[in-house]
C-alpha cells in the first residue's frame, strides 16, 4: 500500500515562492503516484500554495502544478510601473526598519491608505495590486461553493486567528466550502491588510494561530479517520538558527519575525514528540485509539535532522543555507522577478534533494 502523507506549508509572504518550487518539483517527480496524499495545510502564503494545489487535485488537473506556477507568474512584477512600485515599497520598508527613515503609521483600513493605494494602482494590473482579485483569477470559488464540504482526500486545512475572541480558527474543506475570505484571513498581516470579516467574526494572519497547521492533520475530527497520514512533510520558510546575535534594528526585526513564524510550529512539534513518547511506551489502550479513529502509527524524528524512527514522522524541506543568508524581512514583500525566480528554483532543488535522500534514509 502507498504511504499516506500530508503536506504542511509554512507562511512567509513572497518567500513562499520557495514553497511553489518545492511543490512543483514534488509533483513533477510523481509523488501523487508514489504516495497517498491525504491532506494539505497552510498558513498565509503557505495557505495560498496549498489551496492552489488542492484545487487542482480536486479538479483532476494534469499537471497539478500548472495553476500554482501561473499564480506566481501573475503575482510577479511584469512591467516597469510594477517594478518601480515594488522596489519603492521594499526600499521604503527597509529604510524604516533600519532606522534611516521615519515610520508613518497608517491603518490598513484607513481611507487615507485606500486612497493612496488607488492612486498607486494606476498603470498596473489589477491582479498585481488586488490580492483578492488575484486569488479569484486562479481559483473558481463559486465552483468550490457548489461542491460544499468535501470529506474525500485530500483535505485542505487553513489556519487563521480570530481577532475578537483570541481563539484559533481552522478552515477545513471537509467541514465547509473553502471561500476566498478564508485564504485572505490566513494572509491578513495586520500591518498590511485590514482584518477579514466573515459573518460576525474578524480574522488576522494564521501566523498567530498555526504556522502551519500540523496538529489537525493527525486528528480524525478534522481530516477524518481514513485520512490520517503516516508522514507529514513540512515545507519550512523561517530559518530555525542564526549565526550571530542581531544588534541592528533591521536585523532585530528580521529575527523577531523568524521567531514569531516558528513559535507555534515548535509548540505543535513538542506536542507530537510527547505523543511519540506515549505511543512508544504503550500508554494508550487500543480501545481508546480505536474510539478516536487512530488505528495506525507513523514516524517522526525528535528533531528535523534525527533519523531515529518514532510513531510520527515529519521530515522538513528547508531553503538552502546559502539562500537563507541572503534573505531578510523585506524580502517577504519583494515580488520582483529576480527574487521570485531564485526562491522557486531553490525550492525545486531542495525538493529533489529531499526525494533523493528520503529512500535510503527511511529504508525504501
Amino acid at each position: 500500500m502507498k504511504t499516506k502523507i500530508a503536506i504542511a506549508c509554512q507562511g512567509g509572504g513572497s518567500q513562499t515562492a520557495f514553497t511553489a518550487g518545492v511543490l512543483h518539483a514534488l509533483f513533477e517527480a510523481g509523488i501523487q503516484d508514489d504516495f497517498d496524499i491525504v491532506s494539505l495545510s497552510g498558513t498565509s502564503g503557505g495557505a495560498v500554495c496549498a489551496a492552489l494545489v488542492w484545487y487542482a487535485m480536486k479538479k483532476g488537473e494534469q499537471p497539478v502544478w500548472t495553476r500554482l506556477l501561473d499564480f506566481w507568474k501573475d503575482n510577479t512584477v511584469q512591467s516597469a510601473d510594477e517594478q518601480f512600485f515594488n522596489d519603492w515599497v521594499v526600499h521604503w520598508v527597509r529604510a524604516i526598519n533600519s532606522g534611516n527613515w521615519p515610520s508613518l503609521q497608517l491603518s490598513p483600513a484607513s481611507s487615507t491608505l485606500q486612497t493612496m493605494m488607488g492612486y498607486l494602482s494606476v498603470g498596473k494590473r489589477k491582479t498585481f495590486m488586488d490580492f483578492a482579485e488575484l486569488l479569484k483569477t486562479h481559483i473558481d470559488f463559486d465552483e468550490i461553493a457548489s461542491w460544499g464540504p468535501v470529506p474525500e482526500k485530500p483535505v485542505l486545512v487553513l489556519g487563521a486567528a480570530n481577532v475578537l475572541t483570541g481563539k484559533l480558527r481552522k478552515f477545513v474543506s471537509s467541514k465547509e466550502a473553502i471561500q476566498v475570505e478564508h485564504i485572505l484571513a490566513s494572509c491578513a498581516v495586520p500591518s498590511i491588510f485590514p482584518a477579514v470579516e466573515i459573518g460576525k467574526e474578524a480574522y488576522w494572519d494564521g501566523l498567530f494561530s498555526d504556522n502551519p497547521p500540523v496538529d489537525e492533520l493527525i486528528r480524525p475530527i478534522f481530516v477524518g479517520p481514513e485520512n490520517l497520514p503516516e508522514e507529514i512533510w513540512l515545507i519550512k520558510i523561517n530559518p530555525t538558527a542564526r549565526a550571530t546575535i542581531p544588534t541592528q534594528p533591521n536585523d532585530i526585526i528580521d529575527r523577531r519575525n523568524q521567531l514569531e513564524g516558528n513559535v507555534s510550529l515548535f509548540q505543535q512539534l513538542t506536542h507530537l514528540e510527547l505523543l511519540n513518547d506515549l505511543f512508544l511506551a504503550d500508554a494508550f489502550k487500543k480501545e481508546y485509539l480505536n474510539k478516536l479513529g487512530i488505528r495506525k502509527t507513523v514516524r517522526i524524528p525528535k528533531s528535523f535532522n534525527d533519523d531515529v524512527d518514532k510513531p510520527y514522522h515529519i521530515p522538513c524541506i528547508e531553503m538552502s543555507a546559502e539562500l537563507q543568508k541572503t534573505l531578510d524581512y523585506e524580502g517577504k514583500i519583494d515580488r520582483g522577478s529576480r527574487n521570485i525566480d531564485i526562491l522557486i528554483n531553490d525550492g525545486r532543488q531542495q525538493a529533489r534533494a529531499f526525494l533523493d535522500a528520503r529512500t535510503p534514509a527511511l529504508g525504501g
